[in-house]
C-alpha cells in the first residue's frame, strides 16, 4: 500500500512539474512566457578524479549563455536523447517535457562540419587520446603520440569521452572533455564536440550507454541523414626534378692553320 502511494505521489508530482513548463506554441505566439534559465550552483568548482586535478574555473569568465543550466526547450525528443546545435554551439540533454540541461560546447572549425544521427556506443573516463594519421601530417609535433596519449588533465580528449557511432561505424567523432576550456563557445575543433570538463563529467553520469545524437546542420536544421566533411585530398607525390646537365665546356680554339691551310 505504502508503496503505492509513493508511486501516486511520484506521477502527480510529475504531472506538477510538467504542468509549469508552458506550452510551446503559447510561448511562440506571446501569450506565454518561457521559464528562465537555471544555473546550477558550484558547477565550476575544484574536482578531484582518479588522482586527477580539475582545476576550479573563473565562472564570470565563462560566458553565460554557455554556462550549464536548466531550460525550457521545446522538442518531442525522448527525455535521454542529446541534441547538438553547431551554429549556436549548444548541447542539450533531454530531461523531460519542454526541459533540458543546456551545455556550452566547442565544435568543428571550417572544413570539419558533420551532421546527422548517432547513438553512444561507449563511455570512457580519462581516456587515451590517439591524433589520426592525417591530423600528424597537419602538425607533425604530434608525432610523437601516435601510439596514443594516457588520459589525465593535458589529455585533448579531456576529463571523459563519450563514443558515438551510426549505424554501427565509428566515424571518429567524440563528445569530450578539455583542458582548452576557453575554446568553449567557437568553432575550434576537428570535428568532436568538445565541452568544459566539469560539464562533460556531469553528462557522463547521466549516460548508460545506447542514447540518440542528433547533431543538427550548419543552419540549425534537424539533419535529413548523415553528412560528414569532404575527405582530405591525397597528397601529390613527389616528382623527381629533371636532371641538370652540366654546361658545355668552353670551345678549344683551332690552329690558324687548321682554319685557312697553307698553299704549296
Amino acid at each position: 500500500m505504502r508503496a503505492l502511494l509513493r508511486t501516486t505521489l511520484a506521477l502527480a508530482l510529475f504531472g506538477l512539474l510538467s504542468a509549469c513548463m508552458p506550452d510551446p506554441k503559447m510561448v511562440e505566439a506571446g501569450l506565454a512566457k518561457a521559464p528562465p534559465p537555471k544555473e546550477g550552483e558550484g558547477a565550476y568548482l575544484a574536482t578531484k578524479y582518479a588522482n586527477s586535478d580539475i582545476p576550479a574555473l573563473p565562472v564570470e569568465e565563462i560566458p553565460q549563455q554557455f554556462r550549464r543550466q536548466s531550460v525550457f526547450f521545446p522538442t518531442d525528443e525522448a527525455p535521454g536523447t542529446i541534441i547538438v546545435n553547431p551554429s549556436q554551439r549548444v548541447l542539450h540533454y533531454v530531461t523531460g517535457r519542454n526541459q533540458a540541461i543546456r551545455y556550452g560546447i566547442a565544435v568543428g572549425r571550417a572544413g570539419f562540419e558533420w551532421s546527422g544521427e548517432a547513438i553512444v556506443n561507449e563511455l570512457k573516463p580519462w581516456p587515451t587520446w590517439t591524433p589520426p594519421p592525417e591530423m600528424i601530417a597537419r602538425d607533425p609535433k604530434l608525432e610523437k603520440w601516435k601510439d596514443g596519449q594516457p588520459g589525465g588533465p593535458t589529455n585533448p580528449l579531456g576529463a571523459r569521452a563519450i563514443y558515438l557511432t551510426t549505424n554501427g561505424v565509428d566515424y571518429g567523432y567524440r563528445i569530450h572533455g578539455t583542458p582548452e576550456w576557453r575554446s568553449i563557445g567557437r568553432n575550434a575543433s576537428s570535428g568532436c564536440i568538445r565541452m568544459i570538463n566539469q560539464d562533460v563529467i556531469d553528462l557522463y553520469s547521466r549516460l548508460k550507454g545506447g542514447e540518440k545524437v542528433v547533431v543538427l546542420t550548419r543552419d540549425g536544421k534537424y539533419p535529413t541523414g548523415l553528412v560528414l566533411p569532404p575527405p582530405p585530398p591525397k597528397p601529390k607525390p613527389a616528382v623527381a626534378p629533371e636532371p641538370v646537365m652540366p654546361p658545355l665546356p668552353a670551345p678549344v680554339p683551332l690552329h690558324p692553320e687548321l682554319i685557312a691551310p697553307k698553299k704549296v
